[in-house]
C-alpha cells in the first residue's frame, strides 16, 4: 500500500485532528508533531491511555472519549500499540489515518485496506504540513530528489 500525495492533501485538508502518542513528559516526537500542527493552525487533541494533561491542555484516554469528531488521528506508536489505535478510529468514526515512520504494521496496514480507511504511512506529517520548516524542509527535498516523495 503506498501513499499518495492525493491522501496526503486529503488527510491535512483537515483541520481537526488527534496525535496518539504524546507523552506526559514532553519528550516524545508525538509531542513536537502535537505542538507543531497546533501552531500551524490545526485543532488538535492530544492522546494517551495514561495521561490527563500534556503541554498545559486535556490529554484524552482514547479516541472514543474526544469530545468532538476529528478528520484524522496521527500515530506515533510502537506499531503493536498502532494496531488498536486504527481499531478504535474505525470504532470512533474517524477514517483517516497518518501512521508516522516506525509506527505502521502490517496488520495495521491490512486492517486499514479492509476497512476501507484512507492511510498515509512511511512518511513525517511535519514534511507535509505547511509551512515545511528546518529539518523537515531539507528532509523533503531530499525525499524528491531521490524519488521517496509520495505522487
Amino acid at each position: 500500500m503506498m501513499t499518495s500525495m492525493a491522501a496526503v492533501n486529503d488527510f491535512l485538508s483537515q483541520r481537526s485532528l488527534a496525535v496518539v502518542g504524546v507523552s506526559r513528559a514532553g519528550k516524545k516526537f508525538g509531542n513536537s508533531i502535537f505542538t507543531t500542527l497546533k501552531e500551524r493552525g490545526y485543532k488538535v487533541f492530544p492522546v494517551n491511555p495514561n495521561a490527563d494533561n500534556v503541554e498545559g491542555e486535556r490529554c484524552y484516554h482514547s479516541l472514543g472519549e474526544l469530545p468532538e469528531k476529528v478528520g484524522g488521528v496521527v500515530i506515533c506508536v510502537p506499531p503493536a500499540q498502532t494496531e488498536k489505535v486504527v481499531h478504535d478510529a474505525f470504532e470512533s468514526g474517524i477514517g483517516r489515518v497518518w501512521m508516522q515512520q516506525g509506527a505502521d504494521s502490517y496488520a495495521a496496514l491490512r486492517f486499514c485496506e479492509k476497512n476501507e480507511m484512507s492511510v498515509v504511512h512511511g512518511h513525517c506529517v511535519l514534511m507535509f504540513a505547511e509551512p515545511v520548516k528546518s529539518v523537515h524542509r531539507v528532509h523533503r527535498w531530499v525525499w524528491k530528489l531521490i524519488g521517496k516523495y509520495p505522487s
